[in-house]
């Protein structure tokens, strides 16, 4: 994780964030999960002062799908407050994501992101519903050491000198209840599973436009 914290010099001993990967609370959503190629992990992001930065988890991109999209991602604020900061692949947006307990995120298709939580004393607790058709890809944020801003704890958003272009940050406060695409919902993301056309966008970007429009610039 140095290489991607504001002052790469930062020395911390504690692990920064747990992963917990391919959970299902039955052998039948197992079974849906594994034919529909979909995957539900949980991540806890402890509390921690980086030097000077909240902390955070390290940053990667999604590929695309056969059709040329990028695969997207289904968030949701299981406990705490989350920043999730995202940046498009072609540089010419950043969004600073705000997102409280119980509150949902949808990662657009060609978005790199990474979760932050910005408290000194409460842990976040983060779910998420992702296709398993790849594998994130982490190389950007490593070469670039970090997302395109920092995100400190005095309230400052610092810009990382090792991007050329660095587009000015936009702010979106999830609302309670409507999802990015501000359709309505109840109940956690797990709560899906077994609905095959509440999640099939996440394997078939390329159909859902719709589901993606309150993030995307423009």
């Amino acid at each position: 994780m140095q290489i991607v914290l504001a002052n790469p010099e930062c020395d911390v001993s504690d692990p920064l964030y747990y992963m917990y990967r391919d959970l299902a609370l039955s052998a039948a959503d197992r079974d849906w999960l594994d034919k529909e190629h979909l995957r539900y992990d949980v991540t806890v992001i402890p509390p921690q002062d980086l030097c000077g930065e909240y902390v955070k988890t390290k940053g990667h991109y999604h590929p695309c799908s056969p059709k040329g999209i990028g695969y997207p991602e289904l968030y949701e604020v299981i406990e705490g407050q989350a920043l999730f900061l995202l940046q498009s692949h072609t540089l010419n947006d950043a969004i600073l994501v705000v997102a409280g307990t119980g509150t949902r995120v949808t990662i657009p298709p060609g978005y790199g992101h990474i979760s932050i939580n910005p408290s000194n004393d409460s842990t976040l607790v983060l779910s998420n519903l992702v296709s398993t058709a790849f594998e994130s890809e982490y190389g950007e944020y490593e070469s670039r050491h970090g997302a395109v801003y920092f995100i400190m704890n005095d309230g400052r958003i610092v810009k990382n000198r090792n991007y050329q272009i660095v587009p000015p940050l936009r702010r979106i406060v999830v609302v309670r209840g409507k999802d990015t695409s501000g359709r309505s919902y109840t109940g956690q993301i797990y709560s899906l599973v077994g609905d095959r056309q509440a999640l099939a966008f996440l394997n078939e970007p390329e159909k859902y436009s719709d589901v993606f429009r309150g993030l995307l610039k423009g």
